[in-house]
């Protein structure tokens, strides 16, 4: 039943992101008021974590006694506050319960992030995950009621879609009707947020609270929300190097240098207790670069031999690529001033031609081309992935003048990409075409950005430019 119950079907339920060599067992040291009935003493296999072969109903043991269902009503999930779900495919929970393991160990008193594990593995995020994790753990009395987590993550999705929509409000670039296809036509988007629990649409979440603080012309405080959403999880450094280059042009290096320490010192007080514990566990576990990832959950590239997928010289040439469209970009798209991109160094009333306020469509075009490029260019792209610039795609599209690209093609795009990502397992087409809607997406915005853009929202200064001096 588990492997037919999605036959033809163009997406079941995701496999969540398994790390290399997690086939092993791995001990579990129940918390206040969880006692350990035997179920938690392995680790799923990552065939099991979807069913049958990895298709179908939910394995019986962990996600079952989470859920509180009794043996042969598998028919349909069953949340601790004592609810089912009326969906296709058993249980809905993929790391979610490995969630509530990682920060039950710091509830327990382990403070030591090599010791802190999940079904899945090891904790690989930073302190700020353990935090708001730690909060819903208390909520959800200790992660057994999911239906209540899946409604807070059903309320930050609601709020999510209010900061996009402040932000396209300021940009006036995007035709009311796209936001349709925002809203509602996204499968993989809503099982992401309000089935799956991840932790990348919390990050997501306040880092498009900071981009509408920096609009605001806020950047102290958007950059220690930009700062907490990395704490998050990190694939929001993505933005970094688009916000270091719009920190350099309002204020200079000197004024610069105080923002990004603001950012590091909150990362040093969120995770001091673990820094203080063991440092170089803290700092090897939550900032790991290296990470390998498995071939066979990747969505972009399918395509390519496993071989070459996990070879040490493709990572690097991903690098190499990211590093080279970022220079191309502030050189020619994002600098648009009459001196070099040195001049940026300089106190702005020092620099040749008089400083420009930034627009709001300066600030997004920046931050959101400098997500998109390491989206581009990653080792892989996992299936929750995709919230990581999902809402950034109708604004990248629409960005240019429209006889670059024509309104039904960005529309077709658009769909193109939703369809990669609800293939699953990825194909080659299926990558294939991801990646061809990605390379279109980056030829418009290298051709159809030219010419400056023009500031058809208000400038992002506009509101606050006579308290610029009070807030900053």
């Amino acid at each position: 039943m588990g492997q037919d119950i999605w036959e033809g079907c163009a997406f079941p339920p995701e496999v969540g992101e398994p790390l290399a060599g997690d086939t092993g067992a791995r001990s579990w040291r129940p918390g206040p008021g969880r006692a350990d009935d035997g179920s938690r003493s392995r680790l799923r296999a990552p065939a099991e974590r979807g069913g049958g072969a990895g298709l179908g109903l939910a394995a019986p043991g962990p996600a079952a006694s989470l859920a509180g269902e009794a043996p042969g009503a598998r028919g349909a999930p069953v949340h601790g506050a004592g609810g089912r779900l009326a969906l296709p495919g058993g249980d809905t929970e993929i790391d979610w319960k490995a969630y509530m393991d990682e920060v039950e160990g710091v509830v327990n008193g382990t403070f030591d992030y090599t010791q802190l594990k999940g079904d899945t593995g090891p904790l690989v995020y930073p302190a700020g995950f353990v935090y708001i994790f730690l909060g819903l753990y208390y909520i959800t009395s200790r992660g057994t009621n999911i239906r209540l987590a899946q409604y807070l993550f059903a309320a930050l999705y609601l709020v999510t879609l209010l900061l996009v929509f402040r932000i396209y409000s300021r940009t006036r670039k995007v035709p009311p009707y796209v936001f349709f296809f925002m809203c509602c036509a996204s499968y993989r988007i809503h099982s992401i947020y309000i089935l799956r629990l991840f932790n990348d649409p919390v990050a997501m979440a306040i880092l498009f609270l900071a981009v509408n603080l920096f609009l605001e012309e806020r950047w102290s405080w958007g950059c220690c929300f930009f700062s907490l959403a990395v704490s998050v999880k990190m694939n929001v450094l993505l933005f970094a190097p688009g916000l270091l280059f719009l920190l350099l042009w309002r204020f200079g290096l000197l004024g610069t240098i105080p923002k990004l320490s603001l950012c590091a010192l909150l990362q040093v007080v969120l995770g001091l207790p673990f820094l203080l514990e063991n440092p170089a566990g803290y700092v090897t576990r939550s900032f790991d670069l290296g990470r390998q990832f498995l071939f066979k959950w990747t969505v972009n590239w399918r395509f390519l031999p496993e071989e070459v997928f996990q070879h040490r010289a493709f990572h690097l040439a991903l690098l190499a690529a990211h590093l080279g469209a970022l220079g191309l970009f502030a050189l020619h798209r994002w600098h648009r001033s009459e001196g070099s991109l040195l001049s940026l160094l300089k106190d702005p009333a020092e620099r040749k031609s008089p400083p420009q306020p930034l627009t709001a469509n300066q600030v997004v075009f920046i931050l959101f081309t400098s997500n998109f490029i390491g989206v581009c260019c990653s080792r892989s792209l996992h299936y929750q992935f995709y919230v990581w610039y999902f809402h950034t795609l109708p604004y990248l599209l629409w960005c240019t003048p429209a006889g670059k690209l024509s309104h039904l093609l960005r529309v077709l795009i658009l769909g193109l990409i939703e369809l990669s990502w609800n293939t699953y397992p990825s194909t080659l087409f299926s990558s294939a075409s991801l990646h061809a809607c990605h390379g279109l997406i980056l030829l418009q915005l290298w051709y159809g950005t030219t010419a400056p853009l023009e500031p058809q929202g208000p400038p992002a200064a506009q509101k606050t430019t006579p308290s610029l001096e009070k807030t900053e």
